[in-house]
């Protein structure tokens, strides 16, 4: 569990800094938004299944919370996203606090994995 842990924060953290680059193209070519809108859900999706992955391979309780908090600031997004206006300058900021989590979770469980040895 803790290597599929690992794998899935990987990606995460991949998916994420894919996410800012669709962002940033967005305004340049739609294909790009429509990318961005569409990886928000996978962003949702991935932290959920490590928070399920974390709990069932019995992983510190702080990888799941962590988990959970991206799903909850990703959640966030959709209202900042759909509110609008000001708050569109919230919407990158709470961006790169998923970013700051993703990455926080990848060292998290690379660090678990080396203080654990190998069955």
């Amino acid at each position: 569990m803790r290597k599929t842990f690992t794998f899935l924060a990987a990606a995460l953290v991949l998916i994420v800094v894919a996410q800012f680059v669709f962002a940033t193209t967005g305004g340049f070519h739609a294909s790009s938004y429509r990318l961005h809108h569409a990886m928000g859900y996978v962003i949702f999706f991935v932290p959920l299944v490590m928070a399920i992955v974390a709990a069932a391979g019995h992983l510190p309780a702080r990888l799941v919370w962590v988990s959970v908090l991206v799903v909850g600031l990703d959640s966030l997004q959709v209202v900042i996203a759909e509110v609008g206006g000001l708050w569109t300058a919230l919407h990158g900021l709470n961006g790169l606090a998923i970013l700051a989590a993703a990455g926080w979770l990848l060292k998290e469980s690379q660090y678990e994995r080396s203080r654990v040895p190998a069955p």
